[in-house]
């Protein structure tokens, strides 16, 4: 069963969520117990071409996904065969594919793979090692992997970690630090930093800037700052919302920044499968108010068929305040890896 990512995860308030931490704190001491030891007794394999790892520290919610899409871009606009690989979580398929969003669902690759691949080639496999040496072999020169910091399988040449910079007072994105389920951390903060090249924070686009505080988290490691920028204004006039993402407030919030006309929004558990009945009772609520219906880009390649034509994408984009400097950390990294 999915569910909404508690608020309560996102606090360093001892009060909120405090009988679920205690009880779910050995929990948490399992998990990232099991993490450290499955990353530590890794043998990484090196499929012949460099591999860019874009991962986080926490669960869902961080924007790997647009900052995955813009590291392909860059390096396509440098003249290089960037492929994206993902698990392709949400999927049935598992072996090596090649994403063609003309022939395959979300329902066979996962919702994020189908968004990588309007930017670039795109592949999923559950292996990943496996789906690497297929991209390899089909003429791919770097590899993007999309939430790969916790999957020791393939040889990194550059791991980021994307990082949400949306922080006001204890909503903190690292919360008290306990890992999952008692927290969002995937695993120890200093373990996961440690792993690192460089950070990726991403900014709501109406953000004044970085918490100095949450910079001072990332000690020595580089530091590109990038904003989660509206590919398209919303549409006129009023609008109900939806959406089915790890954080579905944010989705509200940027609407609302972005100008909407928001007469009401409707939040889905991650990774939602919208069913018949939930999507006719939207409409039905969003033709009293004369509204037209609006949802994330991911959430979008989840609708039936029947009901992509009734509701409008709102896709976003990451945007990099110094994208010359983003670029050339990428570049940097895989041009000695190819020249060998």
């Amino acid at each position: 069963m999915k569910l909404n990512t508690p608020r309560w995860w996102y606090t360093r308030d001892a009060r909120h969520g405090a009988v679920a931490r205690t009880v779910l704190k050995p929990l948490s001491w399992v998990w990232a117990a099991a993490t450290a030891r499955r990353i530590a007794r890794a043998d990484p394999v090196d499929p012949g071409v460099p591999i860019i790892s874009v991962g986080n520290l926490t669960v869902g919610g961080s924007g790997k996904t647009p900052v995955t899409r813009e590291a392909i871009r860059l390096l396509h606009e440098a003249g290089i065969n960037a492929h994206g690989l993902s698990r392709g979580y949400g999927g049935s398929l598992r072996e090596p594919t090649q994403v063609d969003a003309a022939i395959h669902t979300a329902a066979d690759v996962g919702d994020e793979p189908l968004m990588l691949a309007l930017g670039g080639p795109t592949w999923i496999a559950h292996d990943r090692v496996a789906g690497a040496r297929a991209a390899a072999a089909s003429g791919a020169e770097v590899l993007v992997l999309d939430d790969a910091h916790q999957n020791p399988t393939l040889k990194k040449t550059l791991s980021l970690v994307v990082v949400d910079g949306e922080t006001r007072g204890d909503e903190w994105p690292f919360g008290d630090g306990s890992v999952f389920p008692s927290g969002p951390m995937r695993e120890k903060l200093r373990h996961g930093l440690g792993r690192a090249d460089a950070v990726v924070i991403l900014l709501p686009a109406d953000a004044p800037g970085v918490d100095p505080e949450l910079m001072e988290a990332f000690g020595d490691l580089p530091v590109h700052v990038a904003r989660l920028m509206p590919a398209a204004p919303p549409p006129k006039g009023p609008i109900l919302a939806f959406a089915g993402i790890a954080k579905p407030w944010k989705v509200e919030r940027a609407l609302d920044a972005a100008g909407a006309e928001l007469i009401d929004f409707a939040p889905f558990p991650d990774h939602a499968a919208f069913r018949e009945a939930d999507l006719a009772f939207l409409a039905d609520h969003a033709g009293r108010h004369h509204a037209r219906m609006v949802t994330t880009e991911k959430d979008w390649f989840r609708l039936p068929p029947e009901w992509r034509a009734r509701v409008l994408s709102w896709p976003v984009k990451a945007t990099f305040e110094d994208e010359a400097a983003f670029q050339r950390l990428l570049l940097g990294a895989v041009r000695p890896h190819s020249a060998r």
